[in-house]
């Protein structure tokens, strides 16, 4: 077995390891979501937090870890008697990415349960989680058919197993820990809201930490057993002070003030619902208990606050996550109850004061830097962030250039999708083949049976009985004769934008509603659960303002700064989205992309017939089979119909910004197949 990085050797983070601490004290906080850029030791952390949760008394030879002390009645592997339990370590369970669906549920054997009416069920990784920690890697880049399922185990604290009317039941109750990187997209809203705390992590700016932080990475990397018995007491006396906090927990008390100033920060900060205002008594609560106390305060409160309301006050993709520390002192300070006593001691305590064995109760933040090596760790850094400076406007774009102007608000789009039948990632945009949705036939299994085709399997079975034997009123079935159910639902696609930021896209102050349409499509894309794409044209050439990510709050970022002015080199601007389409078939080949072409239609830069060129490169789109939708910004009363003859040139269909609308009465987006087939007519 691998030696695990040391929880205490960790430098920095204090949030994060203060949020994974009040977790293992009060498991009932509800989890943690980890947010950073890459390379931060997000996942070194939370790895090292399974080395220090106590152990957990378990049934002996039971697969869902049953508590001996309290038998779960409708374990598959029951009924236990009354025999003494065993003890083992917490677990910790990663839960990979392409995990498929079995793997996280269990499975289920279909063929033993139809021929001998026997429930041979195989766990799976939610039962190992079980009284232990789901960790997810990477857990904004999860299916989203995985996140019902953790959604559903979150909400019930049980898994449940169903194969044409054949169930399972277990329970399922854990710990969960997610990291992400926000630059590869966001979370689902429900899933968001399912982890207690959020903790946002970056990488120290401070010269000495970055040295102790390198000095301990290549120590542990020379020598792991070595580098954790160095560890080893300062591990053992962090172990040993979460069992004497989780001993504590029953006893603390939380009053009606505290109370009330936790109901008044959550409806100071419009957080939806009232998961908020429990998680934060949990967190506040717990925050007390760490710090050897019994009564909770306003400082818990504040630190509970810091913690749990973040990502709950976010209302779209593009809202920055974080909080209004003057409001939340303020609130505070205004519902502070007239008979709680005021704290001997408000901040915090650093790290290392409090911990097992230097005379105190301890404060909130967890030991750091007074095991070995303390005298090389620097502090923690309390200095803030230091402020990006200002880019510098862009060179050379051509004539005329203009400031970037804010987008005007978003709104609800009609469906753009890919005509056809893909097989490309689970999404909510175009038709697919995939494991989840209606059923449209049946096909003989090639692997492991997963959705069964009741009807099928009965009909390929029935002609065989007389010769196989049957004398009962059961079915005889072999293995040949299961049929494996296919199943059409939707698709992600990869969405790329084509904007237009030249001169005559600024005339007559058409960008701000330009940019309010890409923002509301960018908005539609996070939704439906594509990668997107942002390429711009203006002056001389095209860039690729952002290569295809799942991050559409990035996309919106480069919309947002996004200038205009110059000529259009309209052809410049399909070429380069011709590359990057021709990239992304090679790495992605399953997902199909949908060209959105954001302009009037006008092509004055690029070579002596700027005209042609575009119209030729339009082509080169349409032999590849490419979806595409030309956002009509041509204003006026008077109009050249120049982005429908693109469209024609595409092989796609135009929308006014009108249209766009998914109110509008005169809107309609028609298939781009269609359009396709109209064309094709013409030129015969």
């Amino acid at each position: 077995m691998s030696t695990r990085y040391p929880f205490t050797a960790v430098v920095g983070m204090d949030d994060l390891r203060l949020a994974l601490l009040l977790n293992a004290v009060s498991p009932a906080v509800g989890g943690v979501l980890v947010r950073g850029e890459k390379g931060t030791a997000k996942s070194t952390a939370v790895r090292a937090l399974a080395e220090l949760l106590p152990a957990v008394p378990v049934v002996a030879g039971c697969r869902f870890s049953c508590d001996p002390a309290s038998h779960d009645p409708g374990c598959p592997d029951g009924p236990h008697g009354t025999e003494p339990g065993v003890q083992r370590p917490a677990r910790m369970v990663e839960l990979p990415v392409g995990a498929s669906e079995d793997r996280l549920v269990g499975s289920l054997d279909i063929e033993k349960a139809l021929s001998e009416g026997v429930k041979a069920f195989e766990p799976g990784l939610l039962a190992s989680a079980h009284r232990g920690i789901l960790y997810v890697d990477e857990v904004n880049l999860l299916s989203d058919h995985l996140i019902d399922h953790l959604l559903d185990a979150a909400a019930m604290g049980s898994s449940y197993v169903e194969r044409e009317g054949v169930s399972v039941r277990h329970a399922a109750r854990f710990l969960l820990v997610g990291t992400m990187n926000p630059e590869e997209g966001e979370l689902r809203p429900q899933l968001l809201d399912r982890f207690g705390l959020t903790v946002e992590v970056a990488a120290s700016r401070d010269p000495r930490q970055r040295v102790e932080v390198v000095r301990r990475r290549l120590a542990f990397e020379d020598d792991p057993a070595a580098f954790a018995h160095r560890w080893a007491a300062d591990e053992a006396a962090l172990r040993e002070r979460i069992v004497t906090a989780r001993a504590l927990l029953p006893q603390v008390t939380l009053g009606d003030a505290v109370l009330l100033q936790i109901a008044a920060t959550c409806a100071a900060f419009e957080v939806d619902g009232m998961r908020a205002d429990i998680v934060m008594a949990r967190t506040a609560t717990a925050l007390a208990a760490w710090a050897g106390r019994t009564e909770v305060t306003s400082e818990d409160v504040r630190q509970a606050a810091l913690l749990a309301l973040p990502h709950r006050r976010r209302r779209s993709p593009f809202d920055a996550p974080g909080l209004d520390e003057d409001k939340l002192d303020e609130t505070l300070e205004e519902f502070k109850g007239q008979d709680q006593e005021p704290d001997e001691d408000p901040e915090p305590d650093g790290p290392g004061d409090g911990g097992p064995g230097d005379g105190g109760p301890g404060g909130g933040v967890p030991p750091q830097g007074d095991g070995p090596a303390a005298e090389n760790s620097p502090a923690p850094e309390e200095t803030a962030p230091p402020t990006p400076s200002p880019e510098p406007a862009p060179q050379g774009a051509g004539s005329g250039e203009r400031a970037a102007v804010a987008a005007s608000e978003p709104f609800r789009t009609k469906v753009l999708s890919v005509p056809g039948l893909g097989e490309g990632a689970a999404g909510r945009r175009s038709r697919a083949r995939t494991e989840h949705g209606r059923t449209t036939g049946s096909v003989r299994p090639r692997g492991a049976l997963t959705k069964l085709h009741l009807a099928a399997t009965v009909q390929a079975a029935a002609p065989h009985q007389k010769a196989r034997g049957r004398t009962g009123p059961g079915l005889v079935v072999r293995r040949d004769d299961l049929r494996q159910a296919t199943r059409e639902g939707r698709e992600g696609n990869l969405v790329l934008f084509a904007v237009d930021a030249s001169g005559s896209m600024a005339a007559r102050q058409r960008m701000s509603a330009v940019k309010g349409a890409v923002l509301s499509l960018l908005l539609d894309a996070y939704q439906r659960r594509d990668k997107v794409g942002l390429i711009t044209f203006r002056g001389r050439d095209a860039e690729v303002a952002l290569p295809p990510t799942s991050s559409v709050d990035a996309a919106a970022a480069r919309l947002e700064k996004l200038p205009t002015g110059g000529r259009t080199p309209l052809s410049a601007g399909l070429l380069k989205a011709h590359d990057v389409l021709r990239v992304e078939r090679l790495r992605d080949p399953s997902r199909r992309p949908l060209l959105v072409v954001v302009t009037d239609g006008r092509a004055t830069g690029g070579g002596a017939d700027p005209v042609a060129l575009a119209a030729r490169a339009a082509r080169l789109h349409a032999a590849d089979g490419t979806a595409s939708v030309v956002v009509d910004c041509e204003t006026g009363p008077v109009r050249l119909g120049l982005a429908r003859e693109l469209a024609r040139e595409l092989g796609g269909t135009a929308v006014t910004l009108d249209d766009l609308r998914a109110d509008s009465i005169a809107g309609l987006v028609r298939d781009v197949q269609g359009n396709r087939k109209t064309t094709a007519r013409r030129a015969a």
